[in-house]
């Protein structure tokens, strides 16, 4: 699946006091990669489309960890836009470790899934874990803190800022938090714990904000203001980023009063301020079709 950026993304402390980046991922499953692995004889390993590199590494650093000395074709097809925060390469990049452990009848458990994935691309996020909400190392493939559930149910109004230009994350230099921010990451950490344990969308959209802002001087989003005082406007329950790429999103409950008047209004809003790709998304919510 491919995710809207992030709810949350700093630097933490785990439990030998050591400080790991580490971030939230906001999971948006209406978007996906399906890959395909056909073995073959010969030791190469070959990728359609040509340009998902990352994908053939994938594969055969799959091999490799089920010592098969074999190679073969991947095929990927997917949905995602490429550069903008979806996540498009590890969405790939999972598919086709799960292609390859399929085409041998091996179970990867998410947690190996993910160290191939970050093998693959330097970087990559919890997507391997569906749903869950983890706060999620995403330069060693660990999980740093599992939150015991999935988030609460949410009507995203997500969009790219008005260049929507591609951005490439492994570019992108680390960015270097500060000791307050750091103070500020461990109760954003807090806020998410709360907010999965007791569903409340608006504490995460709190603490979705409260990250966007520290991202602001880190990779800033144009007119960030002005969408701020929208979503306050709408009775929104905060506002998310891509921390590496161009998508912003607004954030609702999706049990909320006059649902669908205020998210229209945001929509629009939002195209009139010359947003990209407005768009409404359903985050872990079984209910009907918005």
């Amino acid at each position: 699946m491919a995710h809207h950026g992030e709810l949350l993304q700093g630097v933490f402390e785990v439990g030998n006091g050591r400080l790991h980046r580490g971030l939230v991922t906001l999971p948006l499953p209406a978007m996906m990669s399906r890959a395909t692995f056909i073995a073959t004889r010969s030791t190469d390993i070959t990728v359609r489309p040509h340009s998902r590199a990352k994908a053939g590494v994938a594969a055969r650093l799959t091999l490799d960890h089920l010592a098969i000395a074999e190679g073969g074709a991947v095929e990927i097809v997917s949905d995602i836009p490429i550069g903008h925060g979806y996540g498009s390469s590890t969405a790939d990049v999972v598919a086709v470790i799960r292609a390859v452990a399929d085409a041998y009848c091996a179970h990867l458990q998410p947690s190996r899934v993910s160290q191939l994935a970050v093998a693959a691309e330097k970087a990559s996020d919890a997507i391997a874990f569906g749903e869950q909400a983890l706060l999620f190392a995403q330069r060693q493939g660990v999980v740093l803190e599992h939150f015991g559930g999935a988030l609460p149910p949410l009507l995203l109004v997500g969009f790219k800022t008005r260049d929507g230009l591609p951005i490439d994350t492994l570019d992108l230099p680390p960015a270097r938090y500060d000791q307050a921010e750091i103070q500020q990451f461990r109760v954003l950490r807090g806020l998410i714990a709360h907010a999965v344990r007791y569903q409340d969308a608006n504490c995460l959209g709190r603490a979705a904000t409260a990250s966007a802002r520290i991202s602001q001087r880190h990779l800033p989003k144009e007119h960030f203001d002005q969408v701020m005082a929208i979503a306050e406007d709408a009775g929104a329950c905060g506002v998310q980023v891509a921390h590496s790429g161009s998508l912003i999103g607004i954030i609702f409950d999706r049990t909320g009063k006059n649902l669908r008047q205020r998210a229209g209004r945001v929509a629009g809003l939002a195209k009139r301020l010359g947003f990209r790709d407005v768009a409404f998304h359903q985050i872990n919510d079984d209910g009907a079709r918005w």
